[in-house]
């Protein structure tokens, strides 16, 4: 077991000791385990599952941030972290459908677009959206 800490600015989501921890860093998903070796990686938008000590499984769904793993306790500081049942489903498929639509407009010569926002709101509701999915069906 080892600690898990898990801050957004708005708040502490989790801390506390946990059996396994999947994180989607920006070189591919990472699996930490107790005793792991130190590491800093960015985060992607991406599924985050960790293992509580009484082996249940929580599934997340987390923006861009930073995980940091040192003497056995693994801390994600990440933009936004929200479990599936938090996700507004409607929001996220509307989200997703709005930043499709601007990056079609900039395809076409709408050039007022700041095109790497527009790709990572879509990146970000597209990830809700996945975790969403996974969880529920």
């Amino acid at each position: 077991m080892f600690r898990l800490s898990i801050v957004t600015p708005e708040r502490v989501v989790y801390d506390a000791e946990v059996k396994s921890l999947s994180a989607p860093g920006t070189d591919g998903y990472l699996g930490v385990l107790s005793q792991h070796a130190p590491l800093i990686t960015a985060l992607k938008p991406g599924k985050l599952e960790y293992r509580d000590a009484d082996d249940k499984l929580h599934i997340l769904a987390v923006t861009r941030g930073f995980l940091e793993v040192s003497g056995n306790v693994a801390t994600i500081l990440a933009d936004a972290v929200e479990s599936a049942d938090q996700i507004d489903i409607d929001r996220a498929r509307s989200a997703y459908r709005r930043e499709k639509s601007r990056l079609v407009s900039a395809g076409g010569g709408e050039t007022d677009l700041d095109l790497p926002s527009v790709r990572e709101a879509l990146e970000r509701a597209a990830n809700r959206i996945k975790v969403y999915e996974d969880t529920h069906h």
